[in-house]
């Protein structure tokens, strides 16, 4: 397993997890709307976007597995919303722990950040569960500049998390 940048061979496993109910189901997106085109296009924006760090997961013969992020990094208030998503075919091998691990210790050491948030339904049992099993912290505590993507309905569904 590791990181790497996007590629745009990586797009049609994108879309593959995009058109599965099953890993989409508490995202906020429409994603069963996307198509191979919008993930080319998102692949080619992420390479040059310097406000969000957006990268594959990938196993050891450089298949992509899924896309870790860190976005709207604040290098002034030295924090970042983490995001995370997975092909169902991974789940529960380790891709997401190894690829939540790596970017969130790259976020911290590398980039210079104090903390990274990040929310989810709280309706996803699966991934509260992840969260909670590998002891990352709750937190209600959360900045208005992360929270503001966000409608009061959906925050008022979330748990959030913060890693320092």
């Amino acid at each position: 397993m590791k990181l790497r940048k996007l590629q745009e061979k990586d797009a049609t496993f994108m879309l593959e997890w995009m058109h599965d109910e099953s890993v989409v189901e508490f995202m906020g997106a429409n994603f069963a709307e996307k198509t191979l085109q919008d993930c080319k296009k998102f692949i080619e924006w992420a390479q040059n976007n310097d406000e969000d760090l957006h990268l594959a997961i990938v196993d050891d013969a450089d298949e992509y597995m899924g896309t870790v992020s860190l976005k709207h990094i604040n290098k002034e208030e030295k924090i970042a919303e983490f995001a995370i998503t997975v092909r169902k075919k991974t789940m529960g091998k380790g891709y997401s722990a190894y690829g939540m691990k790596e970017i969130l210790n790259m976020g911290i050491k590398e980039l210079g950040l104090s903390k990274i948030y990040w929310c989810v339904s709280a309706n996803n049992k699966r991934a509260v569960r992840f969260y909670d099993k590998n002891s990352y912290n709750r937190t209600v505590d959360v900045p208005d500049i992360i929270k503001k993507a966000y409608t009061e309905e959906q925050l008022s569904g979330f748990i959030w998390y913060v890693y320092e």
